[in-house]
C-alpha cells in the first residue's frame, strides 16, 4: 500500500500543481470570480445540475471544434445504382411545373390578344386582317410613339454610343445623355434636381423605401398602384390607409395618427402621404391643392406619383402642378414615367438637391441597375423638347378626352369613374341599385368579442366575398366580349388587366381607354362610337 502511494505520489504533485495553475491563471480573468460563486452557489443547492451544465459545456465546444461538412471520401454512406436503375429513376422523375396552368378564360384571353405586324403607333397595322386599325390600348397620350425626328436621333445615339451602358449609374453606367435627361426634366418641371431610373416600375417601389423605414407612418390611398404597394411593403414602414380619393377621410387618419401618438407620448417619427396623380387603376385625379394643404397643416412629407399624369395633363404636359398652377417645390418627390409620357423607357423622380443626392446612395434600383440605354435617354430629352415647343398636343388630346366623354357619358349601361380630364377612362357595368359591387372594399374590422359573434361575422364576409368572386368572372367575360367584338371592328380597347390575389384590394373589372393626341377628333369619335355600340349590344344580353 505504500509502496502504491509513493509510486502515485508524483502523479498527484503534477496533478496538484497543474490545478492550483489553472486557478490561478482563471482567477486573473474579468469576471472570474462571478463565474466562481455562480458555481459555487448552483453546486451546493443543485450538483446535478452542475453536472449538466458542464455536458451542455462539453457538447457546445465539440459542436463549434467539429467540422460543418461531413465529406465521405470513401463514398461507404452512398447508395450505388446501377446504369439501368438510373435510367429508370430519371424517367420516372416529373419535374414541377415552373408556372401554374393557364385557366380556360386565361388561354382564351391570350389567343384573342391583336398581334400587330411593324411599329405600334395610334394606327398600328393588325397581323390577322393586315389592315390598320383605331387604338385606344397605348399608354401613347402625346403621340411620341413613332415620331420620325426621335427616330432618327435614337439611331444617331446609338452609332456614338452603342447599345447599353452595361453597368450601374454610381460606377461606370452614367454617360453625358444620361446627365442631361436628368438636368432637362429638372427644368421643365421647375425642380432643383432629377434622378432618373432605368426601370418605370422600380422607380416608386425603390423610392419609398429610400426614404421610408422602420418606426416610419406612411399614410396612403388604399387604390394606389401595385408598384407602390412593392415600395410600401419593401420599406417595412408603419402603414395608415385612407379611403380612395377622399381627402377628408386622409384628415382623419392624420388626425388619429397625432391623437394616438400624444396619448402614448411617443417621438416624432418621418411621416410620409403617398398618392398617385391620375390613379391607373380607375382614371381618378387627386385634388392636389388641398392634399399639399393638409401636407402643411399635419407636417407630412408627400410623395407624388405623377406616372400616368406626367405627359398627359396640364397645358405643355407637366402634370398635376401645371394643371392646378401649383409649384413643383411643394411636392416633396414628385416621380414620373418616361415609358408613358415621353414614349421612351424608365422613370425620375425630381425634388430638391438633398432629396435626389440621398438616392444616388440609397436608391435600391438606381445603385444595384444597370443605367438605361443612350439611345433612350436621348429619345426621352427630345420628347421634353417637342411637350415644351408643342403645347397643341395637350389641347387635341384634351379634345379628343372630351369628345369621348360626351359619347360614353350618355351610355346608360355603363359607369365612368375617371376624372373628366382624364384620357385613361375606365369603364365599368352599371349594377342595379338593389346589388352594388364594392370596387374598394373596406377592411374587416373585427368589433364584436364573442365567439360566436366572430364566427357569424366570418360567415357573412365569406358569403359576400362568394358573390363578389362570382360578379367579377361574370363582368370579366363580358367586357373580354366587348374587346373581341370592338377589335373585329377596327378599335383596339382592351380590359385592364391584373395581378389578381396579390394587390391590397381588388379593382372592379374594367375596360381601359387610353386616349392620344396621335388621332384626330374625328378618328376618336368613330372609335368610340364603335365601342358604344358593341357596349349596348354585349350588356343588353345580361338584362
Amino acid at each position: 500500500m505504500n509502496t502504491t502511494s509513493a509510486t502515485l505520489a508524483p502523479v498527484f504533485t503534477f496533478l496538484e500543481h497543474t490545478l492550483t495553475t489553472a486557478q490561478t491563471t482563471f482567477n486573473k480573468l474579468p469576471g472570474s470570480a462571478v463565474i466562481q460563486r455562480y458555481v459555487k452557489s448552483s453546486h451546493q443547492n443543485d450538483p446535478g445540475r452542475t453536472l449538466l451544465e458542464l455536458i451542455l459545456v462539453i457538447f457546445a465546444i465539440r459542436t463549434l471544434l467539429q467540422s460543418r461538412t461531413r465529406a465521405d471520401r470513401n463514398g461507404k454512406n452512398f447508395i450505388q445504382f446501377s446504369e439501368k436503375e438510373i435510367d429508370e429513376l430519371v424517367d420516372e422523375w416529373i419535374p414541377e411545373p415552373l408556372g401554374n396552368a393557364l385557366t380556360a378564360n386565361e388561354q382564351s384571353d391570350l389567343a384573342s390578344a391583336p398581334i400587330i405586324s411593324g411599329p405600334n403607333g395610334p394606327k398600328p397595322k393588325l397581323a390577322a386582317t393586315g389592315k390598320n386599325a383605331l387604338n385606344l390600348a397605348s399608354y401613347n397620350f402625346t403621340g411620341l410613339a413613332g415620331n420620325e425626328h426621335i427616330k432618327q436621333r435614337a439611331i444617331d445615339t446609338l452609332r456614338k454610343y452603342g447599345l447599353g451602358s452595361c453597368g450601374p449609374p454610381g460606377f461606370y453606367g452614367t454617360l453625358d445623355v444620361h446627365m442631361d435627361l436628368e438636368n432637362d426634366i429638372a427644368d421643365f418641371l421647375g425642380t432643383e434636381a432629377a434622378i432618373l431610373y432605368s426601370q418605370g416600375f422600380s422607380t416608386i417601389s425603390s423610392v419609398i423605401p429610400a426614404f421610408c423605414k422602420r418606426g416610419d407612418i406612411i399614410v396612403a390611398d388604399r387604390a394606389v398602384n401595385f408598384a407602390i404597394q412593392k415600395g410600401i411593403q419593401i420599406s417595412r414602414s408603419t402603414i395608415r390607409w385612407f379611403d380612395h380619393n377622399d381627402l377628408n377621410s386622409l384628415e382623419e387618419v392624420l388626425i388619429g395618427i397625432e391623437k394616438e401618438r400624444k396619448k402614448r407620448r411617443g417621438p416624432m417619427t418621418r411621416r410620409f402621404i403617398v398618392t398617385e396623380g391620375i390613379f391607373q387603376k380607375d382614371g381618378a385625379m387627386v385634388d392636389l391643392p388641398k392634399l399639399i394643404e393638409l401636407k402643411y397643416k399635419y407636417k407630412y412629407r408627400l410623395i407624388l406619383d405623377e406616372s400616368y399624369s406626367f405627359g398627359s395633363v396640364g397645358r405643355t404636359g407637366r402634370g398635376l402642378t401645371e394643371l392646378y398652377n401649383v409649384p413643383a417645390s411643394k411636392v416633396d418627390m414628385l416621380l414620373g414615367s418616361c415609358a408613358i409620357g415621353l414614349a421612351s423607357a424608365g422613370g425620375f423622380c425630381a425634388g430638391s438637391r438633398t432629396v435626389v443626392d440621398h438616392q444616388r446612395i440609397n436608391g435600391p434600383s438606381f445603385v444595384f441597375s444597370a443605367s438605361m440605354p443612350a439611345l433612350l435617354a436621348v429619345s426621352a430629352s427630345e420628347g421634353i423638347n417637342i411637350l415644351r415647343n408643342t403645347p397643341s398636343i395637350f389641347e387635341t388630346l384634351q379634345d379628343n378626352v372630351r369628345a369621348a366623354r360626351a359619347i360614353l357619358d350618355r351610355v346608360d349601361c355603363i359607369t365612368i369613374p375617371s376624372h373628366p380630364a382624364s384620357p385613361i377612362i375606365h369603364i365599368y357595368v352599371r349594377q342595379p341599385q338593389s346589388h352594388q359591387y364594392l370596387q374598394y372594399p373596406a377592411p374587416i374590422s373585427a368589433s364584436s368579442s364573442s365567439s360566436s359573434a366572430k364566427h357569424h361575422h366570418s360567415h357573412h364576409v365569406s358569403a359576400k366575398d362568394a358573390v363578389r368572386d362570382a360578379e367579377y368572372e361574370v363582368e370579366e367575360r363580358l367586357l373580354q366580349e366587348v374587346v373581341e367584338e370592338t377589335l373585329s371592328h377596327g378599335v383596339i380597347v382592351t380590359r385592364a388587366k391584373r395581378l389578381k390575389g396579390q394587390e391590397i384590394v381588388e379593382p372592379r373589372p374594367s375596360i381601359r381607354l387610353t386616349l392620344t393626341s396621335g388621332l384626330t377628333k374625328k378618328e376618336t369619335e368613330k372609335a368610340v362610337n364603335v365601342l358604344k355600340t358593341v357596349l349596348v349590344k354585349v350588356l343588353s344580353k345580361r338584362r
